[in-house]
């Protein structure tokens, strides 16, 4: 068997938003204008009155920008 297929990912992680703010240098009213424009990745519902974001949707987000990409 190929060492491709027998490698598993770790699930991803789910971020809070005090985190997504520190690993993106946005604020919170920047976070969620930018989640209604289409421009930043969408929240999912950790709880009941929780939102988080996959850790990977932020990090390809980060690495788009770190590219020169603008969407």
């Amino acid at each position: 068997m190929p060492l491709a297929q027998t490698i598993r990912r770790a699930p991803d992680r789910l971020l809070r938003l005090p985190e997504v703010e520190r690993l993106t240098g946005l604020r919170r009213s920047a976070i969620y204008e930018q989640m209604r424009r289409g421009i930043f990745p969408r929240s999912v519902k950790a709880g009941q009155r929780t939102a988080a974001w996959p850790e990977s949707a932020v990090q390809s987000w980060i690495a788009e920008r770190m590219n020169g990409r603008t969407t």
